[in-house]
């Protein structure tokens, strides 16, 4: 299944990296893709809780605004 998560603080492309390092260090997410200007994730999420998600962003000092399936 396909999710977005909207994301909060990020500014650049240092960000957008970040936000990949830390999704791919969740095991069940794959195909990560950042949109720096409209601030969300798009990835693959097999059998991973949402809560999971929003602690491994906000560990790197980002805020989870929302997480929709698509």
């Amino acid at each position: 299944m396909k999710k977005k998560i909207n994301i909060e603080g990020m500014s650049c492309m240092h960000c957008v990296r970040h936000i990949k390092e830390a999704l791919s260090e969740i095991k069940g997410i794959s195909n990560i893709e950042v949109n720096l200007q409209d601030k969300y994730a798009v990835c693959d999420v097999d059998n991973v809780d949402n809560k999971d998600i929003v602690e491994k962003i906000e560990e790197f000092g980002y805020s989870v605004v929302s997480i929709e399936e698509l």
